[in-house]
């Protein structure tokens, strides 16, 4: 009897083990991508302010001129991990040129890229060349004085350095391109920003709060209007709450399982 007990202790332990581990592993996977291209920018801006809003999945393209500096804008959401990637087709004949790729956050701070090539130099006659940055997984909250990335507004900027005179406004095709993991739990902090780092929001924010009943003459500036699809996370939940549950109840049956072992029988007979 006692050992048909801890079996059936054991088998449940093993099925809420099985239902937590589901939700895990679909955190790490790749986040889903549209696969429509149709609302994403053709061309691109020549500053942070100017920068051409793209959706994460979206592969943005523009016609521009080697020396030029390119700059687009994406939604990055706390337990993401971004990689940008980008691909530059040169012209037929061009000399030796380096391109770089660099990633700037909604403070406009650089980030630094985990891994990936984010500069590449195309030999003579090269007809493309490829770059890519993957950023540090988003964080929720931080502290102040640090420089880990926050949910927000994300740039990228695209340029070629050590350019020759020569080569000045030869035509080139870029394309751009944002995918994320989703990390989960395993990045998950204790805080959550009052606001995503996305230019111009507390500027809406006042002056939403301002208004009340009265309409406002000076406009609600915002300089990115793009979100991810389904909003800004609130910062409390991850999948660490699912673990904690389970821990719990594997735990709570352990106990159950050991008082099944070593209770005793009763009152022992005269």
């Amino acid at each position: 009897m006692r050992t048909k007990l801890v079996l059936r202790a054991a088998s449940a332990g093993l099925l809420l083990l099985g239902a937590a581990a589901a939700p895990a592993v679909a955190d790490s996977s790749p986040s889903a991508s549209p696969s429509d291209d149709s609302g994403a920018p053709t061309s691109a801006g020549t500053s942070f302010r100017t920068a051409a809003e793209v959706d994460q999945g979206q592969r943005a393209t523009a016609g521009a001129s080697t020396g030029d500096y390119l700059y687009w804008s994406f939604p990055a959401d706390a337990g993401q991990r971004p990689t940008v990637r980008a691909k530059v087709k040169l012209p037929d004949s061009h000399a030796s040129a380096t391109w770089q790729i660099d990633v700037y956050d909604g403070l406009r701070r650089r980030q630094a890229c985990q891994y990936g090539a984010q500069t590449r130099t195309a030999a003579q006659d090269v007809g493309s060349v490829e770059l890519s940055c993957t950023l540090r997984t988003v964080r929720a909250w931080s502290e102040p004085w640090a420089d880990d990335p926050l949910p927000g507004t994300y740039y990228i900027r695209l340029t070629t350095v050590g350019l020759t005179a020569a080569d000045l406004g030869l035509p080139v095709t870029t394309e751009v391109r944002i995918d994320s993991k989703e990390i989960g739990g395993a990045a998950a902090v204790d805080g959550a920003l009052s606001e995503p780092l996305v230019p111009g929001i507390a500027v809406k924010s006042e002056a939403d709060s301002d208004s009340g009943d009265e309409e406002s003459d000076s406009p609600a500036a915002v300089l990115s209007s793009i979100e991810p699809d389904d909003g800004w996370a609130s910062g409390w939940w991850s999948d660490r709450w699912v673990w904690s549950g389970v821990g719990g109840a594997l735990a709570a049956l352990a106990g159950i399982g050991g008082y099944a072992l070593t209770r005793g029988t009763g009152r022992p007979r005269p």
